[in-house]
Order: C-alpha cells, then sequence, then structure tokens
C-alpha cells in the first residue's frame, strides 16, 4: 500500500500528527506483522510494537521518500529480530498455545477467516524455506521490497538476493503443484516491475 503525497504525511506525522502517523502505521504494518510472522513467530506482534516504539522515538530524525521508509522500519524491525533471537538463545521460553486463550474473534465474517487462513498457509509455507531465504522471499514477495533494499538489509549481494527468491519461489510453486495463487500473496513483478 502506496500513501498519496508521502511527503505531506510525514512531515506532519514527524510534527505529532496522530493522524498522519496513524496512515504510515495502516500502510507500513501489515506488511510488517507478516515479516515478523515468517521470522520471529512467537514474538511477532511484541517485535511490531518494539518496532513502532523506536519509529515513534526517532521519526523525527528519519529523512526520504516512502520506500527509504519501509525499508527503515524493515531494518528496525529486523535489529529487534536479531535482539530477540540472542535473548532467547539465552532464555528460551516455552510458547502460550491459542487453546489456552479463552478470546472471542473480533470478526466472524466467512471473508476474514478464509483471508486469514491464506495469508497464514501462505506464511507457513514460507516459513518452511531456510530461514535466511525465508526472510529474503518474505521482504520480496510480501512486504514488496525491490532487490536492492533487501540485499541492503540483509546485508547480501543483490544478485545473491535475485538467486535466493527465485529458486525459493520455484521451490515453493513445485510444492503447490505449480499454482502460484495458492501462496495467497501477490508477486513484487507486478508492483515494482520485476525481481
Amino acid at each position: 500500500m502506496t500513501v498519496a503525497n508521502f511527503a505531506h504525511v510525514l512531515a506532519a506525522a514527524q510534527q505529532g500528527d496522530e493522524a498522519a502517523f496513524e496512515v504510515l502505521w495502516r500502510a507500513v504494518n501489515p506488511g510488517l506483522v507478516r515479516y515478523l510472522r515468517v521470522t520471529a513467530r512467537p514474538a511477532a506482534d511484541d517485535i511490531a510494537a518494539e518496532t513502532w516504539l523506536q519509529i515513534i522515538r526517532s521519526l523525527a530524525r528519519f529523512r526520504g521518500d516512502e520506500d527509504p521508509f519501509r525499508a527503515w522500519v524493515f531494518t528496525i524491525a529486523r535489529n529487534k529480530v536479531i535482539d530477540w533471537r540472542r535473548y532467547e538463545s539465552v532464555r528460551p521460553t516455552q510458547d502460550l498455545q491459542p487453546e489456552h486463550l479463552d478470546i472471542a474473534g473480533a470478526d466472524d465474517t466467512e471473508d476474514a477467516a478464509l483471508e486469514r487462513l491464506s495469508t497464514e498457509r501462505a506464511l507457513a509455507l514460507i516459513a518452511t524455506l531456510p530461514p535466511d531465504v525465508a526472510e529474503i522471499v518474505t521482504l520480496r514477495v510480501v512486504v514488496g521490497l525491490d532487490v536492492a533494499q533487501v540485499a541492503k538489509l540483509v546485508h547480501k549481494r543483490p544478485g545473491a538476493v535475485r538467486v535466493s527468491s527465485h529458486r525459493a519461489l520455484a521451490k515453493l510453486h513445485a510444492l503447490l503443484g505449480g499454482a502460484p495463487e495458492q501462496l495467497g500473496v501477490s508477486h513484487p513483478a507486478s508492483r515494482s516491475g520485476g525481481m
């Protein structure tokens, strides 16, 4: 999702305009949460919240347009994931299972349920890839960052990102029996002019 008049919205958000910040949040947060569900599933919501807190603290210093803003957000999130993994490696925890919670869904419509299942299935399938490849595919396909942004974020060469994402998508395509639409996500080539 792109933000109309991004420079104006960003400037307003940097001045403390809550409505402008909400526009930025609505444009970026769905992709952020999907990325975190692949890279740090048990802590995805917590890391998303920590990421937004860091964004709030640093927003006034950000300079750039919409694509660099998205890359900046995902750089913050990735650093939070790295910190979380370090912490988890010394303090393992047991995940709380959904069946232990007594929470009624806020939206029980059939369409919302099917959308969620499709998204969850796609993210679960991507998560079966090796972690570094899953991260690249998520950033490229789910989030929609371009090759250069992903390469910079994961500290790899653009060619390595292209090859990794191409091979991973071919593997996922084969797993689905040649039906890429079953992934439930659109391909970035349709949005940004190719891999």
